[in-house]
């Protein structure tokens, strides 16, 4: 199959019914980069791939933009599905890249799904994670799923956070595990695919949604575009700014702009690094419905 815009629009129209719903009007103005609409808001929640990085690399310009926001007085948070490593270590990534962001500048869909985690009554887990993912601070026993079929035996659930070190076998060791018992997915990532620098990679909640549809089994998802990690993103803000001062900017359709639109914030979808980079982005609104308030053409 070819990955790229096309295919992963498909793919989230697909499970369109799995996500949030939200409300659209008027058409999208379109703008530069953000410094076009810094005087309209006063907050700014980033997606990193696609407007911060690009793969190991900074979007160009982004590092200036972002500082020159800070600069302004923005108030600036990162959100960020990317789950496998810990927040800490995703600072330190944006820090080499350029930008000035602390801990209390970066959420990630992992910081939700470990609040839903410690809420469960299974205390053993099985991780779709890498080597660096730490699992031994998470709120339950969990250990990493790779090819013995004894750990996908004993866990009494599965949380599903990186593909790094995911493969086809993998995946269907868990889903005959699933087979021989049911039990509850969690998914620190719902992107379906990210980019890379040259391609396209395929996330969790692709692997996710394969399982949901071989077995029947739901998942319960955690990061953009549902809510519970924007309840975390705007907590860090000053509760007395409007959401309507406050926008969120993203690559995509389906996770960055629906799920603002959700939280009842502004959106901005930035076209030139991410997802839609060389599409004509008009088609795809159309025919979602999904409107953002701005389209940029870089960060």
């Amino acid at each position: 199959m070819t990955i790229n815009a096309d295919w992963a629009f498909g793919q989230y129209e697909r499970v369109r019914d799995t996500l949030p719903a939200a409300e659209f009007a008027g058409r999208p103005h379109h703008i530069n980069s953000l410094l076009d609409i810094a005087d309209d808001f006063d907050a700014f929640l980033l997606d990193a791939f696609g407007v911060l990085n690009v793969g190991g690399n900074p979007v160009p310009g982004a590092p200036e933009t972002v500082a020159a926001l800070q600069a302004a007085g923005k108030h600036v948070v990162v959100l960020t599905n990317g789950a496998g490593a810990p927040t800490r270590l995703s600072v330190e990534k944006y820090q080499r890249l350029g930008y000035d962001f602390t801990r209390e500048n970066v959420v990630s869909s992992r910081d939700a799904m470990l609040i839903g985690l410690a809420t469960r009554a299974e205390e053993n887990w099985g991780v779709m994670a890498a080597g660096f993912s730490e699992l031994d601070t998470f709120p339950k026993t969990c250990r990493q799923l790779q090819d013995d079929d004894a750990v996908y035996d004993w866990a009494d659930g599965f949380a599903l956070l990186s593909i790094l070190e995911w493969n086809a076998d993998r995946q269907s060791r868990l889903l005959r595990a699933l087979e021989r018992r049911p039990r509850p997915i969690l998914v620190g990532n719902p992107d379906i695919i990210a980019p890379q620098e040259t391609a396209f990679s395929l996330e969790p909640g692709w692997y996710a949604h394969e399982l949901a549809r071989a077995t029947g089994i739901k998942p319960a998802f955690y990061g953009k575009p549902f809510g519970n990690v924007y309840d975390i993103a705007l907590a860090k803000l000053d509760p007395a700014i409007p959401r309507a001062r406050i926008a969120m900017v993203g690559d995509t359709l389906h996770t960055d702009v629906l799920g603002g639109r959700a939280a009842g914030v502004k959106t901005v979808l930035v076209t030139d690094h991410g997802l839609f980079k060389g599409f004509d982005v008009a088609p795809y609104i159309e025919t979602s419905g999904i409107i953002p308030d701005y389209i940029a053409r870089t960060t």
